[in-house]
């Protein structure tokens, strides 16, 4: 008996804003608020809660790096392949829609790390100020083995990966154009695994933990395999039902593996499943405040390195100097949270949308061919 629940097909159902991708994006920028702060707790909550506060970055990183192939596939690819986009515009749409938003942050940091020595506040670890790492940071060349990139608003490391992915991306789509969907998803998996054991042999790391210095090694097995995601979600229907339960599955799997230990590969596999899932989960009425929030995940994540710094700079030297009691000091904690998530609103429709509405008019004024008909991205990177 033929089982129907998964099946190909030859149309390709557009993603829905306000839905569960959309959610999942929010949900992770939130959490990687929350793991970028966790340390400046009065008990990191790696140590008094559990672990997984640690070292779960690792595994919203990866979740970005593939969320950001899946999602560029399903949106530009089929007009990146059939040639309505050359490879040139591709890249210059998606390194402006990251560059000005980045370069405010480092210089803002820059600012405050010069104004508050003028005034006599000093960093708790100057030695992630050092000047001669600031230039590779800046020109997002610190993911490629460019000395320097490290401190600073260090987790810009995966945009300048990123970066490279944009430039490969139509590479990648010329290698899979003439392959199924079962074979390019074959090749996305074995393609991480070859690069894991090839990094672990020649590198002595597995591939998810390559030095910030060669990120975009780390980066691109995990872009590719969410390029290969989507060719495999565009031409194989997967039943509602199913999609709903195997995400939900795959979730607590998750969840129960982390509490143990990182089991990376398993938790690869279950990011894969979630957002494979999400994709092919319908959505019958988005929802708005979903668009609206995933909208600001990537001011989330540009922005809260810069908050922490500068909350807890204040909210350190107020400690000291009046001897604050623990309650306090953890209100002063769950204050710097909440302020991550204003400021990266406040950041996200005061100042990076009206950039991009620029950008994006500039663009479409320069190109003289009609821009191709698809849905707004939404990947974490905006």
């Amino acid at each position: 008996m033929a089982w129907t629940a998964i099946s190909t097909r030859n149309e390709t159902l557009p993603i829905v804003r306000g839905g569960w991708l959309d959610a999942l994006r929010f949900i992770v920028a939130g959490l990687i608020i929350l793991h970028h702060f966790q340390a400046a707790g009065p008990v990191p909550l790696a140590e008094g809660l559990h672990p997984v506060f640690e070292r779960g970055g690792f595994l919203l990183t990866n979740f970005f790096l593939i969320d950001s192939g899946y999602v560029l596939m399903r949106v530009y690819g089929a007009s990146v392949a059939g040639g309505r986009m050359s490879g040139g515009d591709f890249f210059l749409k998606r390194y402006l829609r990251v560059l000005p938003a980045h370069l405010i942050m480092g210089l803002s940091l820059v600012a405050l790390i010069v104004v508050g020595g003028a005034l006599g506040f000093t960093p708790r670890s100057p030695e992630w100020f050092r000047w001669d790492q600031l230039w590779a940071q800046l020109t997002l060349t610190q993911a490629y083995g460019v000395p320097g990139g490290y401190g600073w608003n260090a987790p810009s490391w995966s945009i300048s990966a990123l970066i490279g992915c944009y430039l490969a991306f139509p590479w990648l789509l010329k290698g899979i154009a003439r392959l199924g969907p079962w074979s390019v998803l074959a090749l996305g998996v074995g393609g991480y695994l070859l690069a894991n054991q090839l990094t672990w042999s020649l590198l002595g790391h597995p591939v998810y933990q390559m030095p910030m210095g060669y990120g975009f090694i780390r980066a691109l097995p995990l872009f590719a395999l969410g390029v290969a995601l989507a060719w495999f979600a565009q031409k194989v229907w997967i039943s509602p039902k199913l999609a709903a339960w195997g995400g939900v599955g795959a979730a607590l799997t998750l969840a129960f593996v982390q509490y143990f230990d990182k089991h990376a590969l398993i938790s690869l596999a279950c990011i894969s499943a979630i957002i494979i899932a999400a994709g092919a989960t319908p959505t019958p009425r988005p929802s708005k405040w979903i668009e609206k929030a995933a909208q600001v995940s990537f001011s989330m994540f540009i922005t809260n390195e810069v908050v922490r710094i500068a909350w807890f700079g204040v909210a350190n030297v107020a400690i000291a100097r009046f001897g604050a009691p623990l309650p306090v000091q953890w209100a002063l904690w769950g204050g710097g949270v909440v302020a991550a998530f204003a400021f990266a609103f406040l950041f996200h429709f005061a100042i990076d949308n009206p950039i991009q509405n620029r950008i994006r008019g500039w663009l479409k004024g320069r190109s003289r061919r009609p821009a191709p008909a698809v849905q707004p991205v939404v990947s974490l990177e905006g």
